[in-house]
């Protein structure tokens, strides 16, 4: 039977599909993202028909058996963490990062300790010849024994290599650079990625592999691609940092076999990437000298308490509209926190340009941080150093401090570190039991008292 060859124009953004040509998406509204795409549809006067294979049965959850196979480690223990303790057979893991921060050098190292520990490992890189792989291997002093390479970018071919080697884990790097000869589109199409990556999920859900997958970052930071490539996906994980910078951090932003909240920290050195297990005082200052706009948050990544240096720096706005940046924040937090000052504690920071930093290139997401950050500004915009102290407290907008979680970890972090001030909400003050010796606790109930406690 004859098949009817379609031809649709797809949105590389969102995978909108169109029957015609058209300048602006209408689902996302992003512009000249239609691509043509040609592609086999269902035959003429047919019906599309169900998959082959044995029909699914339904079975009773009491008599299911536990899923108590043994995770695989991956010989990196900060990679271990942010998975949830290992690999699990049979999952789809996918990474993403911005180019060069390290997620081949990351796969890498992780495939030749898997090699030696779960042999055989398959690396397949359409990206790079073996040659390639074989000279980062050497530099990163890794073995390749055991250790599988494959430089191609045809999905057939991968299929085909992991049935007859059948490996414990297989790394694909990366999936916009995959293509399957049954499919119309070029490489990274959304067609192209979306199909390859399901049936990479198929494999490994068939035949028990692990399959380690890079992805793409488009200029916004998000995964390139459909949004389908997430949900098929098992673990989602994000690989960020500054190449400017030689720490990395490890993220998961989607985990069905653990927590979202756990970080991996690791440094950029000249041999690959090495974990860095102690944080300490990784990400406060050197000298410790009190500066104006400084400020030490203490916070919570996962279950590590982890103490950061917050850098503001206001100024008069040299233009008509003033200007609000923040690195390592969210800036709509920035905005939140500028106007409970302005509206709550008089401060005129409506004509300044605010600038807020995270030192070390570390990303903060919870909400503790908002006192350290509001006590930085306060400290810039009145050009007077803070007391050396960890802060924590999230802020409402009618400008109390609101308590937070894991207190009692964030102190003994604090006094470990060789703090001896710490200002908390003055609701956790009132149940919190005996402080951690040396630790000197002050409670603030609003950001008048917090301003008080705070500055030196």
């Amino acid at each position: 039977m004859s098949r009817v060859k379609a031809s649709r124009f797809v949105c590389q953004a969102c995978g909108f599909a169109s029957t015609r040509w058209l300048g602006r998406c209408p689902n996302c509204q992003g512009w000249n993202t239609l691509v043509e795409e040609r592609e086999t549809s269902i035959p003429a006067g047919g019906r599309v028909r169900p998959g082959e294979g044995q029909p699914a049965e339904m079975v009773w959850l009491d008599n299911v058996p536990g899923a108590n196979a043994p995770r695989l480690g991956t010989g990196l223990p900060e990679f271990d963490r942010v998975l949830g303790g290992g690999l699990v057979p049979g999952s789809f893991v996918l990474i993403g990062g911005d180019p060069g921060i390290g997620k081949s050098t990351l796969l890498l190292q992780a495939a030749a300790t898997l090699s030696r520990t779960k042999p055989p490992v398959l690396y397949v890189s359409a990206e790079e010849s073996a040659a390639q792989i074989k000279l980062r291997a050497t530099r990163l002093g890794v073995p390749g024994q055991g250790l599988g390479v494959l430089a191609t970018t045809q999905l057939e071919a991968v299929e085909a290599a992991i049935r007859k080697l059948k490996p414990a884990v297989a790394v694909v790097d990366s999936i916009q650079t995959l293509w399957s000869e049954g499919l119309g589109g070029a490489p990274g199409s959304v067609g192209q990625v979306r199909e390859c990556a399901a049936h990479l999920t198929r494999i490994a859900k068939t035949d028990g592999v692990v399959l380690l997958v890079v992805c793409h970052v488009t200029k916004d930071g998000l995964l390139a691609g459909p949004r389908t490539l997430e949900h098929l996906a098992d673990c989602v994980l994000e690989f960020e940092g500054d190449r400017h910078h030689l720490y990395r951090i490890l993220r998961a932003v989607k985990n069905r076999y653990g927590s979202t909240s756990e970080i991996g920290v690791f440094e950029m050195t000249g041999a690959g990437l090495r974990e860095v297990a102690e944080l300490g005082d990784l990400f406060l200052p050197n000298d410790g000298s009190p500066l104006a706009g400084r400020a030490v948050a203490a916070c919570m990544e996962g279950s590590r308490p982890l103490l950061v240096e917050i850098q503001a720096l206001t100024a008069t706005a040299a233009y008509g509209m003033p200007q609000r940046r923040a690195s390592g924040l969210d800036s709509n937090r920035l905005a939140i926190l500028l106007a409970v000052l302005e509206k709550r504690m008089g401060y005129r920071l409506g004509a300044a340009d605010v600038f807020l930093n995270v030192a070390g290139g570390l990303l903060v997401e919870e909400p503790a941080a908002d006192l350290a950050a509001a006590m930085a500004i306060v400290s810039a915009f009145k050009d007077r150093p803070l007391a050396r102290a960890a802060l924590v407290g999230e802020i409402g907008l009618s400008g109390e401090v609101r308590a937070v979680i894991h207190l009692d970890r964030r102190l003994e972090e604090a006094a470990r570190l060789g703090f001896k001030h710490a200002v908390i909400p003055q609701a956790n003050r009132d149940t919190l039991g005996a402080a951690p010796k040396g630790l000197e606790i002050e409670g603030a109930a609003d950001l008048a008292q917090a301003v008080e406690r705070a500055l030196a």
